[in-house]
């Protein structure tokens, strides 16, 4: 049986907190104890405050690419001059709409810089961590000085999708985790191999743990999951999520 636990009690989150010290409170005000089996989800946006990751729009000046995009977009020129240091490429544009390849390879809508619950005047932004796998595991390594014990880490952030309205959770960071299960070979209930079920497992869980999180006040940034099967023994980050170039039919 697979368990979830929204935690309560994290407070506001600023650039040097221990991030894993705030979770080892908020389980323990739970009566939770950690579990080597479980995986706890962290909102990339609790990751990024951390980290130090808030941007002051005033120290932004937006050059001339910028000005001429946001001028098509709508959008601030100071945001969109962020995203484009942030990002690969553009990939579409649209009226208040701008999705970009981030340079970690996400396709996603103004390279995840986001400013909703950043700071209450409005004048700042927040970037997705400089390496969220690398963010995953210190997290995983720091709780596992804290408690003895090493649960699976992931980050996750809310992504649009293409084909679907709405957003809904992602994994950008994992440690520990089986982010993808290969199920290719394995029987179906016919005894027919399955020839192309590649399970997005990190996805999965972030959008299980997201249903907890919220996505406006609630304020709930981690969430503990328990009751699965598939940590470290198959543990892959979540840039294996990335669809490769070569396979990708859209592109």
């Amino acid at each position: 049986m697979v368990q979830l636990f929204a935690l309560e009690g994290i407070p506001p989150v600023v650039a040097g907190d221990d991030l894993a010290k705030l979770t080892v409170d908020a389980l323990e005000l739970a009566e939770l104890q950690l579990q080597p089996a479980d995986v706890l989800v962290f909102a990339q946006k609790v990751v990024s405050k951390a980290e130090g990751r808030r941007v002051d729009l005033a120290t932004v000046t937006p050059g001339e690419r910028a000005l001429e995009l946001a001028r098509t977009v709508g959008k601030d020129p100071r945001l969109v001059e962020l995203v484009l240091r942030e990002s690969r490429r553009i990939v579409r544009t649209a009226k208040d709409v701008l999705i970009v390849e981030h340079r970690l390879g996400l396709i996603m809508a103004n390279a995840g810089i986001d400013q909703s619950n950043v700071h209450e005047d409005g004048n700042f932004a927040l970037l997705l961590p400089e390496d969220p796998d690398g963010s995953a595991g210190r997290l995983r390594t720091r709780l596992g000085e804290l408690t003895s014990v090493q649960p699976g880490v992931i980050i996750s952030d809310s992504f649009g999708r293409p084909w679907r309205v709405g957003t809904v959770g992602v994994a950008i960071g994992c440690a520990g985790v089986a982010s993808i299960i290969d199920m290719r070979g394995k029987p179906d209930m016919f005894g027919r191999p399955l020839r192309v079920t590649v399970i997005g497992h990190g996805d999965e869980i972030a959008a299980a743990a997201s249903l907890l999180m919220g996505q406006a006040d609630e304020a709930r940034p981690v969430v503990l999951v328990r009751g699965l099967a598939s940590t470290s023994a198959k543990a892959k980050p979540a840039s294996a999520l990335l669809r490769p170039p070569e396979t990708d039919l859209f592109r």
